[in-house]
C-alpha cells in the first residue's frame, strides 16, 4: 500500500529532513513539499493526498490555520519543535505528534499508524466502513461514506445528507466529489451528488431517495441505469 504524502515546514532544513524520510520509506510517495499553507492548500485541492506531515509554527498561517481552511482533510501527522501544541493537535484528529528532531524509528512508527488506518478504511473493518472528516459549525465530524445519501450545493457551502443528520460544509461540489468513491457516488445534476446505493426509484427527471426527489440533468437517466445495472 502506497500513501501519497505532502511535507509542510517553513524551515528548508527540516523540510528536506522529513522529505528524505518519506522518500526512503517503501510505502510512501512524496507528491509535494511546501514552506507555507497557501501552496499546500492548492496542492491538496488538485492532487490526491493521503497523509500530511505538518509543522505548526509558520509565518502568515499556522498549521492549524491550514487545517481550518480545508473542507476535507488528509490524515495528519504533526511535526513540531515544541510539545506545547500536542493537546490541541489531537483536536484535529491527528494520527501522531512528532517532536523535532525526528528519528527514523519514531517516524516509521507514526507512518505505520497511517498505513494501518488506511488499511482499515480500505477493508471496511470498522463497523460502518470507510469514513472522511468534515468541518461543520466549527467542529470536526467523522462521516461514514456508506451513510451519505446525497450531497447538495448550498451557495458557497455543500449540505451532506446522511442517514442520521446533515452537515453544512464550506466546500465546492467538485472538490468534495473528488473525495468520494466513484463506484458509489454519481453527479446527477450541477447541484446534486447521490449515493447510487440509496436510490429507490427513478424516472427521466428524478431519482428518489426516501421521500426526496433529486433532479436528474439531461441524459443522466441513461448513466444512472448503467451504474445501477453493473455487476456488484
Amino acid at each position: 500500500m502506497k500513501l501519497n504524502c505532502v511535507v509542510v515546514d517553513d524551515s528548508t532544513i527540516q523540510r528536506i529532513t522529513i522529505a528524505k524520510l518519506v522518500n526512503e520509506h517503501p510505502n510512501l510517495t512524496l507528491v509535494g513539499d511546501f514552506s507555507n499553507a497557501s501552496e499546500t492548500r492548492n496542492c491538496i485541492l488538485h492532487k490526491h493526498v493521503d497523509l500530511l506531515f505538518l509543522d505548526i509554527e509558520m509565518p502568515v498561517q499556522t498549521g492549524f490555520d491550514l487545517l481550518d481552511g480545508l473542507k476535507v482533510r488528509p490524515q495528519i501527522i504533526f511535526v513540531s519543535s515544541k510539545s506545547d501544541y500536542a493537546l490541541k493537535a489531537f483536536d484535529y484528529a491527528a494520527l501522531d505528534y512528532l517532536q523535532k528532531p525526528v528519528t527514523k524509528e519514531r517516524f516509521n512508527k507514526a507512518v505505520q499508524k497511517a498505513i494501518d488506518m488506511k488499511q482499515r478504511q480500505k477493508e471496511g473493518t470498522e463497523e460502518e466502513g470507510e469514513f472522511i472528516f468534515v468541518k461543520s459549525n466549527l467542529k470536526n465530524f467523522k462521516v461514514y461514506v456508506a451513510k451519505i445519501r446525497w450531497v447538495e450545493a448550498f451557495g458557497d457551502y455543500i449540505k451532506i445528507n446522511t442517514e442520521e443528520e446533515t452537515h453544512l460544509v464550506l466546500s465546492t461540489m467538485k472538490s468534495f466529489e473528488a473525495e468520494l468513491p466513484v463506484e458509489r457516488f454519481m453527479r446527477v445534476h450541477k447541484s446534486y451528488i447521490i449515493n447510487v446505493d440509496k436510490v429507490e426509484r427513478f424516472n427521466s427527471k428524478f431519482a428518489e431517495i426516501g421521500d426526496t426527489k433529486i433532479p436528474l440533468s439531461r441524459n443522466k437517466k441513461e448513466d444512472l441505469v448503467k451504474v445501477l445495472n453493473r455487476p456488484q
